[in-house]
């Protein structure tokens, strides 16, 4: 899907914390605030009726049925999309919660964020249109001759009523901490034999941290192993 379309949205994000060898755990986020289901089942219904509702099918559609009956995906949907001018003008949002322990056992929940170093910046219609397909990824090499790009880490903390189990909750708190930078320094030579190899994890691997109650994670996780190994039997292609 070329990168001006519209329906390119939401657009990922994945960070890899190299921590050992054979030791790492990973940040992955998306360009939406939310989510459209709390349950596997419930996302696999949605797609299901997306898949059902293509040109020609009568209304309502079995979409415009289950967006009815599901606010939370409704919600998503509306969401604005707009085509950001670089991946590193645009803000991605972690679906699921987080434990954050202190070294007394203390904890707190959280949700990544991924922020610009600046203000996000984002392209009207007109400007998309005339941008190539693959632009925001031509836009990194381009970025890369110029210097190194960095882009905040930061945590959402969820306040004392925000429900941390339900990926669809928006949270009423709006404290923001900082976590940490990132620096893009260079784009790996073997770039798609790379993308076929890595599995991200969204379980967390590192003291500190653990997953919620969410019933996404681990689902998640499963699929995510299944995905990447289906994608290493295919080999380059």
């Amino acid at each position: 899907m070329p990168d001006s379309d519209p329906n390119a949205s939401p657009r990922g994000m994945a960070i890899r914390f190299n921590l050992a060898e054979h030791v790492h755990t990973d940040i992955i986020a998306h360009s939406v605030d939310g989510f459209p289901a709390r349950t596997l089942e419930e996302f696999v219904e949605f797609l299901h009726a997306a898949y059902a509702s293509g040109p020609g099918t009568s209304s309502p559609t079995p979409i415009e049925k289950f967006l009815a009956s599901h606010p939370a995906a409704l919600e998503f949907i509306q969401a604005p999309k707009p085509v950001p001018a670089s991946f590193c003008t645009e803000s991605f949002y972690a679906v699921n919660a987080y434990k954050f322990l202190d070294a007394d056992g203390n904890s707190q929940y959280g949700r990544y964020r991924i922020r610009p170093n600046l203000a996000n910046e984002y392209l009207d219609p007109a400007a998309t249109a005339k941008k190539a397909p693959s632009f925001l990824f031509d836009e990194i090499g381009d970025r890369l001759a110029k210097g190194s790009p960095t882009m905040r880490i930061t945590v959402l903390v969820a306040g004392k009523e925000d429900a941390v189990n339900d990926s669809t909750a928006h949270w009423s708190s709006r404290v923001e901490v900082n976590f940490g930078i990132i620096e893009l320094v260079s784009v790996v030579p073997d770039n798609d034999a790379a993308q076929r190899h890595i599995i991200f994890d969204p379980i967390p691997r590192v003291d500190g941290i653990e997953p919620s109650e969410d019933p996404l994670l681990d689902q998640r996780a499963t699929i995510y192993l299944m995905s990447g190994r289906r994608r290493r039997a295919q080999g380059p292609q």
